[in-house]
């Protein structure tokens, strides 16, 4: 049969493995909690400067992209032989396309 002091030990060493288990969990909690404030401050700061830019009469415009340009892609001539590389040797060595 256990004695009182031994069976008082094991539910103190579980006791504090729940602590350290809680302790670690609540730590998480904060961590995620800190991220999740975070990113609530930068909506609402995004919301606010949106509001603010609207009621001056800024609307934003869509972003300009340039447009693409066409590029001319050479087809090899069939049985052409690529020369090997050498310095000052450009593009023009290689065969054109017999379309």
């Amino acid at each position: 049969m256990p004695s009182v002091m031994g069976l008082l030990e094991v539910r103190e060493t579980a006791a504090r493995v729940r602590v350290e288990e809680l302790r670690a969990e609540a730590d998480r909690v904060r961590a995620e909690l800190a991220e999740a404030e975070a990113v609530l401050e930068r909506r609402v700061v995004a919301l606010a400067e949106l509001t603010e830019a609207l009621a001056m009469g800024c609307v934003p415009e869509e972003a300009v992209r340039p447009a693409p340009v066409p590029t001319v892609v050479k087809e090899p001539a069939t049985g052409s032989v690529v020369p090997d590389w050498r310095e000052g040797v450009t593009a023009e060595v290689l065969a054109t396309c017999h379309s």
